[in-house]
C-alpha cells in the first residue's frame, strides 16, 4: 500500500501537462468560521479522485471551491491552468450533486440537452463533444428512454440523466457531490460501474465525494483523506487495485486491506 501525504506539481503524473485542478494554501471563510485552512493538492488530468472525510472537514466545500460557487479566503486555485472563473465560463467543468434537479415537465433527452439551449439563448460558445445527447443517454444505460419524464425514471435513472447532462459540454473535469448517497445499494453498484466505464470512454477527470469508504476505494485511484476543524488534508491515498474493475473485487484481501486502512485513518480525522 502507497501512502503520499501530497501530490506536487513537479511529479511525474503532472509533469505531462497542466493538472486539472491545483491549490495552493487555500483557505475558504464563512464569516469567522474557517471550513478549510491551507489546502494544497494538485489533481493530474484523466485521475479519477474519490474525497473521504467525516462531517464537516470539507468536502463538498472544496468541490464548491473548485468550481466558482464559492471564493477562496487565501492561497490560489487554478483549473487546467486558468482561475476558477475562466474555467466556470469555458465549461471546463461540470456538476453532478446527489439530488438529479431534472426539470419535470422535460424528457430525458430534453433535459440533457438544456445546457446546449441555455448557451444558444445567451450566445454562449458551448463545447459539443463528439457524442450527441441521444448518444450520451445510450452511453450511461438509459437508451431507449429517451421520451421518458423524470417521474417516470427511477432515482438511479434520474441520476443517470444528470449524469450525461453535465458530459453534454464535454467537460474535461466532472465534479460529483455524493451522487449515489440516496441510492439503494444495488442501484448504487451498477452505478458505480457505469460511472467507471464512462471514465474509462471519455477520459474525464473526476473528483467524487462520498461517505462510503468501501464506494472510495472501488472507485478511486487516489483517496483524499481530509480532517475536520478546520477540513484540511490528512493524506492522500493511491488505490493500486487493477482495472477494469469489478463488484467482485470488493471480496478479495487488497480491497479489504485498503477498507481497513481507510476507515482507522476515518477515525483520526
Amino acid at each position: 500500500m502507497t501512502i503520499r501525504q501530497e501530490i506536487t506539481p513537479g511529479s511525474a503524473a503532472s509533469a505531462a501537462g497542466v493538472p486539472a485542478a491545483a491549490l495552493t494554501d487555500a483557505s475558504v471563510k464563512f464569516g469567522r468560521f474557517t471550513a478549510i485552512d491551507g489546502l494544497s493538492i494538485t489533481i493530474e488530468q484523466g485521475a479519477f479522485y474519490t474525497i473521504l472525510g467525516p462531517s464537516g472537514c470539507g468536502k463538498s466545500t472544496l468541490l464548491r471551491l473548485v468550481s466558482d460557487l464559492i471564493p477562496a479566503a487565501s492561497g490560489k486555485v487554478s483549473i487546467f491552468g486558468k482561475s476558477t472563473e475562466e474555467a466556470r465560463l469555458a465549461r471546463e467543468f461540470a456538476f453532478v450533486f446527489q439530488d438529479a434537479t431534472l426539470l419535470p415537465w422535460r424528457s430525458a433527452l430534453k433535459n440533457v440537452e438544456l445546457p446546449l439551449e441555455i448557451g444558444r439563448r445567451r450566445g454562449v460558445k458551448i463545447p459539443v463533444g463528439d457524442r450527441s445527447p441521444r448518444e450520451l443517454l445510450k452511453l450511461v444505460g438509459l437508451g431507449g428512454r429517451e421520451d421518458a419524464l423524470p417521474h417516470e425514471l427511477s432515482g438511479g435513472m434520474r441520476q443517470r440523466v444528470a449524469i450525461a447532462r453535465a458530459l453534454v459540454c464535454q467537460p474535461k473535469l466532472l465534479l460529483m457531490d455524493e451522487p449515489f448517497g440516496a441510492l439503494d445499494e444495488m442501484t448504487r453498484d451498477h452505478l458505480n460501474l457505469q460511472l467507471l466505464q464512462i471514465w474509462k470512454e471519455t477520459g474525464t477527470t473526476i473528483l467524487f465525494v462520498t461517505h462510503s469508504i468501501p464506494e472510495a476505494v472501488f472507485l478511486g485511484q487516489k483517496v483524499l483523506m481530509l480532517k475536520a476543524n478546520p477540513g484540511r488534508l490528512r493524506e492522500v491515498v493511491d488505490i493500486d487495485l487493477p482495472h477494469p474493475r469489478g463488484l467482485d473485487l470488493r471480496d478479495t484481501p487488497e480491497f479489504t486491506r485498503y477498507s481497513a486502512y481507510l476507515r482507522k485513518l476515518l477515525e483520526t480525522c
